[in-house]
């Protein structure tokens, strides 16, 4: 067994499509196959079915998806260690940010790791909060970049920055004029969300609870996947949303007004960084830290 081997069975695995996860490791689909092929041979084990132009993991195969995931994860462990013996950050850091951290607090902080320590090759993955943890914790990214709070865990979790969701709506909206928004008013409102998951989705209802409400309250017209089909959506004139303020730089110009929310507990959430205690902190991460960690 070869850690090539393992690293196209977790690709086969992730895509279920072998020209999929050929493309992705840059390899021929032949290749892919024969390594599939070598494994199952070898140790005398049906990994996958092969299921009309895809594959699918055989209950065999699903039991060795853990394990062979922290093999990954330990080897990738042991060459950061190496990489890190030479003294100047540089390897590979793997980053998972969710949304609202890697489009508008992130990137001039990973700008600034690239002028400084150009042979630090980044890889940044975006997704939503519980994304990054999860792949903080399972060892598929170095380092997570999250939004609010996030249930309990082993992770290291340091506050970085600060954010404030507020109330956007067309300017045009009935309520948009409004000095304050009562319960009420939220049941009256038609409402845009972020996914279950994500950090703004969390803030927003822990301010509904501090409102006595649940989502299931208001009328959600729709979820949305990203703060930028939210605000496209509320264009169309008919709904509201909470959102970060940091999201909001050009919706002003959009037509779009943007309320700051007006009761004793304000939508404030953390922007934090989450590590891992039990693995190894290359001089790359320990870079990214230095220039992230508040001042």
């Amino acid at each position: 067994m070869t850690l090539d081997q393992i690293r196209i069975f977790l690709c086969v695995a992730e895509h279920s499509h072998v020209t999929h996860a050929a493309r992705e490791l840059n390899l021929t689909q032949s290749a892919v196959s024969a390594a599939i092929a070598a494994l199952e041979r070898q140790h005398d084990v049906r990994l996958f079915d092969r299921v009309g132009r895809g594959i699918v993991l055989t209950d065999e195969g699903a039991g060795f998806l853990d394990t062979a995931r922290a093999l990954m994860a330990q080897a990738d462990t042991a060459r950061l260690v190496l990489e890190d013996l030479a003294g100047t950050p540089q390897g590979h850091l793997r980053i998972f940010a969710s949304q609202t951290v890697a489009a508008y607090w992130l990137p001039s902080r990973l700008m600034t790791l690239n002028r400084d320590f150009p042979r630090v090759r980044i890889s940044l993955t975006i997704g939503n909060t519980s994304g990054a943890a999860q792949a903080v914790g399972e060892g598929s990214a170095d380092i997570g970049f999250v939004e609010g709070d996030l249930p309990p865990s082993d992770l290291r979790r340091l506050v970085v920055a600060q954010d404030e969701l507020v109330l956007v709506m067309a300017r045009d909206h009935p309520m948009a004029r409004k000095p304050q928004y009562t319960a009420g008013d939220y049941r009256a409102l038609n409402w845009l969300m972020r996914e279950p998951g994500s950090g703004t989705r969390t803030v927003s209802e822990a301010h509904l609870s501090d409102m006595g409400l649940t989502p299931d309250d208001l009328n959600v017209v729709l979820e949305f996947p990203s703060n930028e089909a939210i605000i496209a959506g509320l264009q169309t004139g008919q709904c509201a949303a909470m959102l970060s303020r940091r999201a909001l730089g050009a919706a002003r110009a959009q037509g779009l007004a943007i309320r700051r929310v007006t009761w004793a507990q304000r939508p404030l959430r953390p922007f934090a960084v989450l590590t891992h205690p039990d693995r190894h902190r290359t001089r790359a991460l320990e870079a990214l830290m230095e220039i992230v960690r508040p001042r």
